[in-house]
């Protein structure tokens, strides 16, 4: 009698495989997810620097901020000839965590001190602890971020 030799997988071997690389897929799945709002947040911050950036470039050569509705989202801010920023950033979307679809705007006022502008707040929303930031709405000023 021969022995037939078989060569191939079971069913059981297929099976345990399948599994595993399911288990695989679904962890770098929620990974991802999760270093996407940590990126939004981190963008959030970044935006929210350079209009502190661009409003004191245009506080240095204007002697004061500009209008409330002069740096709402794609307003661009400028002075003289001068543009310090093309287009005021929109906030990144979906709203993540502690943020919500009408707290995930950027919102600029000018505070107005006899008749000029003399400060600012800028408003924002972090759906996670970002660089020492906790989540949460915050405002920035022209003494940094809060």
């Amino acid at each position: 009698m021969q022995k037939i030799n078989k060569k191939g997988f079971t069913l059981i071997e297929l099976l345990v495989v399948i599994a595993i690389i399911g288990l695989l897929s679904t962890l770098a799945v929620v990974s991802l997810n999760n270093a996407r709002q940590k990126s939004r947040d981190a963008r959030r911050v970044s935006d929210v620097k350079q209009v502190q950036t661009a409003l004191e470039l245009y506080y240095n050569d204007a002697g004061g901020y500009p209008n409330s509705d002069e740096a709402d989202p794609g307003d661009k801010i400028t002075y003289g000839g001068t543009v310090y920023m093309n287009s005021v950033p929109t906030a990144p979307t979906p709203a993540d965590g502690s943020c919500t679809s009408s707290t995930n705007t950027y919102n600029y006022t000018a505070l107005t001190t006899s008749g000029s502008n003399t400060s600012y707040t800028f408003e924002y929303c972090l759906g996670s602890a970002t660089g020492g930031i906790p989540a949460g709405l915050h405002t920035a000023t022209p003494g940094g971020l809060y």
